[in-house]
C-alpha cells in the first residue's frame, strides 16, 4: 500500500514523541512492502535539531508553506491507498480537507495526543488540527490512547470507527548496548521538561536523590528551566537524539517513567519511553494509571512507585532482582509491543475500514442514512 501522511514531524525528535514512533512504524511498514510519503512543515526549531532525513522506501517532503506543496499533496493523495492526517499537524485542517476529499484512499485520522485533544475540548479551547466537522468524515480514527477515550472520540467528535494504535518500539534501534560511563547512573530519567510532571519528578526522583547522596542520578531531556531544583548528585544531559537512547538506558541501573497528567488521568496511554527502556534492558520504575497492567505486569515486568520511599526501596534491590525485572520487561515488549506488531495491527484495521467504506458508501453515506 501507499501511505500519505500529514504529520507533526518525523525528521526531528526534539521536544516531541511523534518522530521516534513514526520512524519505527515507517521502517516496519517498509519491511512489509508498503511505502510512506510523509509531509512535514519545516519549522525552525525542528530544522535546527534535525536527526532524520530519509524514510526507508518512502519520501519525506519538507515544506515552508501549505500553498508551496498543495499541488504535490493533491498528486500524492490521488493514488494513495491510505491518506492520513495526525494530531498537531500544523496544517491539519487543510490537510484533513484534502484527505476527506479522496475518492480512492482509506481516510484516516491518527490522534497521537488524545488526552490533550480532550483537555482542550473540555476547556472550550480550539483544536488546531481538527476542523469544525470533527472526525465524522474519516473511515478510521486511530488513537494513541485506549479505554474510555475511544467512546469519547465517537460521542464528542463524531468518529464512526475508532481503534487504539498504541506506542511501540523498534528493537533494531532500541536494544541493549555496552554501558557508557557518562550515562552511568543508579537512577535515570529521560523526558522533556513538563510543569505537570514536576511534582511527581520531585517526589520520585529529586527527593530520593537528596535522601541518597551516595547514588548517581541522571536526567536527559530538553527545555529544563534555570531554576530547576538540582541536587549535587543529579547530573544532566541535554536533549538526547534517539540513537543515544540505547546507551542512556543500558547504562542505567534503574530508569524512571513519569506520565503526563492528562495521559495519567485518561489512562490506557503508555508512553513510548516505557517500551524503549524495556527493549534496552533497563528495569523500569513508573507511576501508575488505569490500564498499565495490560502492557506490563506490575512487580514482575515493571515496578510501580508512588512515594519517595518506593524509589529508595527500589534502589536497594539487588542486581539479580533488577536483572529479573529487566529481562521480563524486555521479553514482554518483544512479544507484544514492537513497531512490527503495530504495523500488523494497522494493516488489519485498515482492511476492516476499507471493507466498511466499500460496503456502506463510507462514513458520509452512514451519516446520510
Amino acid at each position: 500500500m501507499k501511505f500519505v501522511v500529514f504529520g507533526l514531524t518525523i525528521s526531528s525528535s526534539w521536544g516531541n514523541g511523534h518522530a521516534t514512533l513514526w520512524r519505527g512504524l515507517c521502517r516496519a511498514l517498509a519491511k512489509r512492502g508498503h511505502r510512506v510519503v510523509f509531509f512535514e512543515k519545516d519549522v525552525p526549531y525542528y530544522g535546527a535539531n534535525r536527526d532524520f532525513v530519509e524514510i526507508p522506501g518512502g519520501d519525506l517532503i519538507l515544506y515552508q508553506e501549505w500553498n508551496d506543496v498543495r499541488r504535490r499533496a493533491e498528486e500524492e493523495v490521488r493514488d494513495a491507498d491510505v491518506a492520513m492526517v495526525t494530531s498537531y499537524c500544523p496544517d491539519g485542517i487543510v490537510a484533513g480537507t484534502l484527505v476527506l476529499a479522496s475518492a480512492r484512499a482509506t481516510r484516516v485520522f491518527y490522534d497521537l495526543d488524545t488526552p490533550v485533544t480532550f483537555s482542550r475540548l473540555d476547556a472550550g479551547e480550539p483544536i488546531s488540527y481538527i476542523g469544525p466537522q470533527g472526525l465524522a468524515g474519516f473511515d478510521l480514527v486511530l488513537s494513541y490512547t485506549g479505554g474510555r477515550a475511544l467512546q469519547r472520540l465517537k460521542t464528542e467528535l463524531g468518529a464512526q470507527r475508532v481503534a487504539p494504535l498504541y506506542g511501540h518500539v523498534d528493537p533494531d534501534v532500541h536494544r541493549p548496548v555496552l554501558r557508557v560511563q557518562h550515562y552511568g547512573s543508579d537512577l535515570s530519567y529521560l523526558g522533556t521538561y513538563a510543569a505537570d510532571r514536576q511534582d511527581t519528578l520531585q517526589r520520585l526522583f529529586i527527593d530520593p536523590a537528596a535522601r541518597r547522596p551516595d547514588r548517581r542520578f541522571l536526567i536527559g531531556g530538553a527545555q529544563y528551566p534555570d531554576d530547576f531544583p538540582w541536587q549535587p548528585n543529579i547530573h544532566f544531559v541535554r536533549h538526547l537524539p534517539p540513537p543515544e537512547h540505547p546507551a542512556f538506558f543500558s547504562s542505567s541501573r534503574l530508569t524512571l517513567n513519569i506520565t503526563r497528567q492528562a495521559m495519567a488521568e485518561m489512562g490506557w496511554c503508555p508512553s513510548g519511553r516505557l517500551f524503549e527502556a524495556a527493549a534496552c534492558g533497563a528495569p523500569i520504575l513508573s507511576d501508575t494509571w488505569e490500564g498499565l497492567d495490560s502492557f506490563f505486569q506490575p512487580g514482575k515486568e515493571i515496578l510501580i512507585v508512588g512515594h519517595m520511599e518506593d524509589t529508595v526501596a527500589a534502589l536497594d534491590l539487588t542486581d539479580a532482582e533488577l536483572g529479573r525485572i529487566a529481562k521480563a520487561g524486555r521479553d514482554r515488549v518483544l512479544e507484544e509491543h514492537t513497531s512490527e506488531h503495530r504495523a500488523r495491527e494497522l494493516e488489519i484495521l485498515l482492511g476492516g475500514a476499507t471493507s466498511l467504506s466499500r460496503s456502506t458508501g463510507g462514513p458520509a453515506a452512514m451519516m446520510e442514512a
